[in-house]
């Protein structure tokens, strides 16, 4: 058997970044932390930490880190329904993968309704968050994928709809003769990263045929806004986030008739979903409030 204590030393080390924050998270010396992270490794025979700013893990060091994870959420599952067995256990920590556009729009106000709770969000496309699933990195994830990854339930949010918008001034400047092909291969076009299809699908949607415009690389969803206003380029932005500023003119819509819906699905791990629940219910309610409802 593992000692508990020397895979929580480890599991602090890799979720805080480094020795000093892991010992100061669990009330200990750092040289105390070093010695256990030092012994488990000794018993293994493999390296766990990559010691560097900061530290990071081994293959082998974050499925230890995984198996630490999921150990404090059963057993933060088990005081709930016992609480006769007395002690109170420490906070946990909910690891989930979540897109940068729901976390600008409804994820941070169901994080708010879900207490006594840390959450460590990875950030990642909607098209590539459930990959952290499979990796077993993650004990839930936002995604656009409706078929459930192994282990895990799915649950339908909506579709968020997204707006391609751009600056009156942008639009003079680059669309004065309309929004044709032509034009929207070379106006100058926000993308978040090389994740990021969004507007490449937009494009394919309207005009039937891949188009290749001059990119602005942002890989931020208020900065997405910002650089639209600013006359930068046009992108595709979050309904909830532009609504106002094309209600007031500050933004148009450059289709008002072609907007593009992104369907969105909630899995949590069924192995710790009795932990996730209150998590999934906060989920579901903020979601839709934020998101369409999927066709049928």
């Amino acid at each position: 058997m593992l000692d508990y204590a020397h895979l929580s030393a480890l599991a602090a080390v890799l979720r805080t970044g480094s020795f000093e924050r892991a010992a100061h998270h669990l009330n200990v010396t750092p040289s105390a932390i070093s010695q256990r992270v030092k012994l488990l490794e000794e018993r293994l025979g493999v390296v766990l930490v990559v010691r560097g700013q900061p530290c990071t893990a081994t293959e082998v060091g974050q499925r230890l880190c995984q198996h630490v994870e999921q150990v404090a959420m059963l057993e933060s599952s088990l005081h709930e329904s016992l609480p006769g067995l007395g002690g109170a256990s420490r906070p946990v920590t909910l690891r989930i993968a979540v897109n940068a556009d729901s976390l600008a729009t409804w994820f941070i106000p169901a994080m708010a309704r879900t207490e006594g709770y840390l959450f460590d969000l990875v950030l990642d496309d909607q098209d590539h968050s459930a990959e952290w699933l499979r990796r077993g990195e993650v004990a839930a994830a936002v995604t656009a994928h409706s078929t459930p990854v192994q282990g895990c339930d799915c649950h339908p949010l909506g579709a968020l709809r997204y707006i391609a918008t751009a600056s009156p001034g942008y639009c003079s400047r680059w669309f004065a003769d309309g929004v044709s092909e032509l034009a929207a291969a070379r106006a100058p076009c926000l993308t978040f990263n090389q994740k990021d299809r969004l507007q490449a699908e937009w494009l394919r949607q309207v005009f039937g045929t891949d188009l290749h415009p001059p990119l602005h690389w942002l890989p931020s969803s208020q900065a997405f806004v910002d650089a639209a206003l600013a006359g930068i380029g046009w992108g595709m932005n979050p309904e909830p986030l532009v609504v106002d500023h094309l209600r007031t003119g500050r933004l148009v819509a450059l289709r008002p008739d072609q907007p593009l819906d992104v369907p969105l699905f909630w899995q949590p791990s069924r192995i710790v979903s009795s932990v996730l629940a209150p998590l999934t219910r906060a989920v579901m309610r903020e979601a839709r409030h934020f998101c369409r409802e999927l066709e049928a």
